[in-house]
């Protein structure tokens, strides 16, 4: 019990040093740019004591629980005992399968995502959809982790995967619609929030720890650039799809249109 309290305290007071600096920026721009005292300063208290608490436990719910459960089940997944013989990348296909799961699963829970989605879906005017915004998303984080898993058990270079990855990006950007390209762009940011890094970073560094011949410093790392980077391209994949459907449907519409009226003029 002592051992948690002081834990605790810790986590509490590097926690309190790393907002602290946010609230004087916020704060000192208000009092001394704007010139405008603050508000329900009580109710701004409140909310502050709320956010200090929610962070200890979350930091401390990432060591205790998240990161060990991370890095045990990719030991699992690459136990011998588990796999067999390995002779070749393709005997780790649970950690791929597992991976993926994970991205999905992650990405499809983030908060972030569900914000943008539902503010996307607002000001479309309903043309992009919630549920297919976030699926797309959790798509492509998946696909991503899972690219990513293949990249530390064969040991190549992450910068390969990464430049080709963005040469698609640069690629689908001259051809996906105009106004969803930012959107597929900040959609790989979302990915990089409070549920899918804790354990997309744990997955990485334990699959590192226990892939024979790789280094967690080295290989551990980078796993989460996959999961930013690939949800961009299978946005605008999803706004491609969308913008060809809706393109054929008006095909149709206008065929259907000439088709009645040559009936009325005959």
């Amino acid at each position: 019990m002592s051992e948690w309290l002081s834990q605790s305290f810790q986590v509490f007071a590097s926690t309190i040093r790393d907002v602290t600096p946010i609230v004087v920026v916020i704060v000192g721009f208000r009092l001394f740019v704007l010139r405008r005292r603050v508000r329900n300063l009580k109710k701004l208290l409140v909310g502050f004591a709320y956010v200090l608490v929610g962070l200890v436990l979350f930091l401390i719910g990432l060591e205790e629980a998240l990161f060990p459960l991370g890095r045990s089940m990719a030991q699992q997944l690459t136990d011998p005992a588990f796999i067999g013989t390995v002779d070749d990348w393709t005997q780790y296909y649970w950690v791929y399968i597992f991976a993926f799961a994970i991205g999905f699963a992650t990405t499809i829970a983030e908060p972030a995502l569900i914000a943008v989605a539902i503010k996307a879906n607002a000001v479309s005017g309903g043309s992009v959809g919630i549920w297919g915004l976030r699926i797309a998303v959790a798509l492509g984080s998946g696909f991503g982790v899972s690219l990513g898993t293949y990249r530390i058990v064969i040991g190549a270079p992450i910068q390969y995967f990464i430049i080709a990855g963005y040469l698609v990006v640069l690629v689908q950007t001259l051809f996906a619609p105009r106004r969803l390209i930012p959107l597929a762009y900040d959609s790989g940011g979302v990915t990089t929030s409070t549920v899918t890094v804790p354990l997309v970073a744990a997955l990485g560094l334990g699959l590192a720890e226990n892939v024979p011949g790789r280094s967690a410093l080295i290989d551990g790392f980078g796993l989460i650039s996959f999961a930013c980077l690939f949800p961009i391209i299978s946005v605008m994949i999803y706004a491609q799809i969308t913008q060809w459907l809706n393109k054929r449907d008006t095909r149709a519409r206008g065929k259907d249109d000439t088709n009645a009226a040559e009936n009325r003029s005959t």
